[in-house]
């Protein structure tokens, strides 16, 4: 039987960090204190280039939820957006053509920022989708993170398109709906769109003349001048981190969308299928093994969570269908996901139905 396999949050930049220490001060917090809390070092916080755990990142925001007792934090938190607070790629941006440009050059730098989560491009009829896959599991963190992160996008596009108007043509959340329905204007406020809740993914759907939407200040020269930085910072990230924690990392994002193509994760890492598995074996792994101990992980962790049912858990884990799930957490663990539970008397509970809002 394996062992659990301690989860990796990657990592949050100083720029990204300050937009949720800015928000909870506005909500009357004392910075010193969260700090001092979230065990973090006043003095990293004075290079806008450093970079923290993720970990950091999940104990500030423990500190602070019950302490705001605002169920809007992480929503709110996007008034506080600043180009830098996207470090290189917020300017890279700010200085595209177009809204597509900007949106495509996302997943290319978006490790700048952190490894929060990953973005994706999707196509639909008569429009395109953004999608955002947090990393993150624990649920009220996981919640507060989403909704920074997509009402950020949101706020920060129509920054750069001069036109406070823009608006998206709906926004989609994985999670409920806020317990207060009367919360929802302040949803409306923000997206000025419809915004649907338990959906299957969580992104932003954008009609195509939105998309090629022209934006404030683009300047080539001075684009490609950021790129090379960019590009330069990326390669010194890569040899911070082990290939096996950069795919590690990738997939955590990914589960949520089926099963992960071990295709496009070699293209994401810039290498073929079968460099990768020749690089994973030179540090004593497998693409599988690592997927294998990834979903463990977080199988765990749903399954402590008694409103989950068996066929959320699996699809959460990228399985097609629950018996799939079922089959491989047996024969991960030597217990069905039942069996699980049963072992642990105070995780019984009932199931939900997750209405369509």
């Amino acid at each position: 039987m394996s062992q659990p396999v301690a989860e990796n949050l990657g990592f949050i930049s100083v720029p990204a960090l300050q937009q949720y220490l800015r928000s909870a001060e506005a909500c009357g917090l004392v910075r010193e204190k969260m700090l001092g809390e979230a065990d973090i070092p006043a003095e990293l916080l004075l290079d806008n280039n450093g970079r923290l755990p993720g970990e950091t990142l999940q104990r500030l925001l423990n500190y602070i939820l019950p302490r705001c007792a605002n169920p809007l934090f992480g929503l709110q938190t996007s008034h506080y957006i600043q180009p830098g607070s996207y470090s290189v790629m917020g300017y890279i941006a700010m200085t595209s053509n177009t809204l597509a440009e900007a949106v495509m050059r996302m997943p290319q730098y978006e490790k700048l920022v952190g490894d929060m989560g990953v973005s994706s491009v999707e196509y639909e009829p008569g429009a395109i989708f953004v999608r955002w896959n947090c990393r993150f599991s624990e649920p009220l963190v996981r919640r507060h993170i989403i909704e920074n992160v997509i009402a950020s996008w949101t706020t920060y596009s129509r920054w750069m398109a001069d036109n406070q108007e823009l608006s998206p043509l709906a926004i989609r959340f994985e999670h409920d709906p806020p317990a207060d329905r009367t919360l929802l204007k302040h949803y409306q406020s923000i997206f000025r769109c419809p915004v649907y809740f338990n959906q299957p993914m969580t992104g932003v759907v954008i009609s195509p003349h939105i998309f090629e939407y022209p934006l404030r200040s683009p300047d080539a020269t001075l684009r490609e001048t950021l790129e090379q930085h960019a590009q330069a910072t990326m390669a010194s990230l890569k040899e911070k981190y082990s290939l096996a924690d950069q795919v590690r990392s990738l997939l955590r994002a990914m589960l949520s969308d089926n099963s992960p193509r071990k295709e496009f994760v070699a293209e994401q890492m810039g290498m073929n299928v079968r460099t990768l598995h020749r690089k994973l074996a030179d540090e004593n792994t497998s693409y599988q093994q690592i997927l294998d101990d990834l979903r463990a992980e977080l199988a765990r962790k749903y399954l402590e969570q008694p409103l989950l049912s068996v066929e959320e858990i699996a699809r959460k884990l990228g399985f097609t269908e629950s018996r799939s799930f079922i089959r491989y957490f047996k024969g991960y663990t030597g217990m069905t996901p039942g069996e699980f539970r049963q072992a642990n008397p105070k995780l019984a509970g009932e199931t939900r139905e997750e209405p369509q809002t």
